[in-house]
């Protein structure tokens, strides 16, 4: 009798309680130290993959995804319509998500005790990798701060402030902000040393000159990028093939880290990540079935509510079951030239356009992702940090491949742009499956609302 194959994500499902259960156990066995020693570096090699990958897979996901759309001079009225109303979506989809991260807080649903404790590691990190600590002025007079911070090894606090100590922050003029966005050498900023936001305007900028040029010589840089750009996919589905044994071990870290010799901890650690399920899947629901709608409307379209989701729906069903736009692309092109009657030429345009650049329900979930994680670790990302997240989520969209879990490898590009720590990722990942297959659904329907858009207007 043959026996089946476990799917990946179950897989990982089980890697992960198995993890947990582990941890648990040899905190209360007294096997702390074995676990963090000899098992916990193993998920330090998977995030350390993951961040190998993000930034070259970015630069030419978006080389690839740009230089895709074709010579900007046969793109027409079509193509700035579809661009416009993807990149419109994308950011309607990223507001809904800060508007609610911010009036529910899941972050600060957890104890002060943990939220200090999450503090105080984020500030060590900081320190070990140079790089500013993102104040929070609470915390200067915090009991629990002073308290947790005596019981920390390894950390060197200042003297006059007892806190651990950080650059002293530049002051900026106004447009520093937009001035940081423009790369002086590109290298740099691939090495690390830049900001997320240089490489993806090298990106788009490289893409575009690309399309301007003699498509003899722009053809075999363009195969080049492609090629890369597949390569690097390929890694990340060759990292997930074993991923259930970096996630077991990856998990084990993460709770040992924060459960210590209190396993109580955790209970809080998943009452928030409860929430912050909730904020995002009640996102997720408020974008694919009431914003999509609502932008029919005005715009309109005469189509009802029943007869649109009615007839996407297998798109959508396959979309939940896959968490691949790709793989339901057939599906979708179908369900829309079919059911809700939109011409065959803009069906063959913009929904493969839409299947590599439209992500509004990743980029919804990065934007919560940030946030909470943020608000987890008592740290107040301001306006205009907020916007960066806004900014970086809606360009990273461009760069995330139509694949399973590929929205993790760009959610630490985002951390990345506002100076947090893109391992954070373990913190979300016992849920991210499950909240994974609902954002394809809304990815997908995002791409069937604007190609109705487009052919209809």
């Amino acid at each position: 009798m043959k026996i089946k194959k476990i799917p990946l994500y179950l897989q990982i499902i089980i890697a992960l309680v198995l993890g947990i259960i582990w941890a648990l156990a040899s905190s209360y066995l007294g096997w702390s130290n074995f676990t963090s020693n000899w098992i916990s570096p193993f998920g330090d090699i998977f995030i350390a993959l993951l961040k190998l990958i993000a930034i070259p897979l970015i630069l030419f996901s978006i080389i690839g995804g740009i230089v895709g759309l074709g010579n900007p001079k046969d793109l027409g009225r079509m193509g700035l319509k579809t661009l416009s109303y993807y990149v419109g979506t994308t950011f309607m989809a990223v507001a809904v998500g800060l508007v609610l991260v911010n009036l529910i807080a899941p972050g600060k649903k957890l104890s002060d005790e943990v939220r200090v404790e999450s503090r105080i590691t984020y500030e060590k990190w900081a320190s070990e990798n140079n790089v500013e600590i993102i104040e929070n002025k609470r915390l200067v007079n915090n009991i629990l701060y002073k308290k947790a911070i005596k019981n920390k090894e390894n950390i060197t606090l200042d003297s006059n402030t007892n806190k651990i100590p950080q650059a002293k922050p530049k002051e900026d003029g106004p447009l520093q902000a937009l001035v940081d966005i423009f790369p002086e050498n590109i290298f740099n900023a691939l090495s690390g040393n830049g900001s997320m936001l240089q490489i993806i305007f090298f990106a788009i900028f490289f893409g575009l000159a690309l399309l301007y040029i003699n498509p003899d010589r722009a053809g075999p840089v363009i195969n080049l990028v492609n090629g890369l750009s597949d390569a690097f996919i390929k890694m990340i589905e060759m990292i997930m093939k074993v991923s259930p044994f970096f996630v077991f071990a990856l998990m084990a870290g993460v709770v040992i880290d924060i459960a210590g010799d209190d396993p109580g901890k955790v209970v809080e650690l998943f009452m928030g990540l409860t929430w912050y399920s909730v904020v995002v899947f009640g996102g997720l629901v408020l974008v694919a079935f009431a914003c999509y709608p609502l932008i029919l409307k005005i715009f309109g379209i005469k189509i009802s509510y029943r007869e649109f989701f009615r007839g996407i729906s297998p798109a959508q069903a396959l979309a939940f079951s896959t968490s691949s736009s790709a793989a339901t692309l057939p599906v979708t092109m179908e369900c829309v030239e079919d059911n809700l009657k939109v011409d065959k030429k803009t069906v063959s345009f913009v929904l493969p356009i839409g299947a590599t650049i439209n992500m509004d329900g990743t980029s919804l979930y990065q934007a919560v992702a940030v946030i909470f994680l943020a608000q987890m670790h008592m740290i107040n990302l301001s306006l205009g940090q907020q916007l960066t997240v806004v900014l970086t989520a809606t360009l990273a969209s461009i760069g995330s491949a139509a694949i399973p879990s590929a929205g993790l490898v760009m959610l630490m590009v985002v951390l990345q742009s506002v100076g947090l720590n893109p391992a954070w990722i373990a913190i979300i990942l016992p849920v991210d499956r499950i909240l994974d297959m609902m954002r394809t659904v809304v990815n997908v329907t995002g791409d069937a609302t604007v190609c109705t858009l487009v052919d209809k207007k």
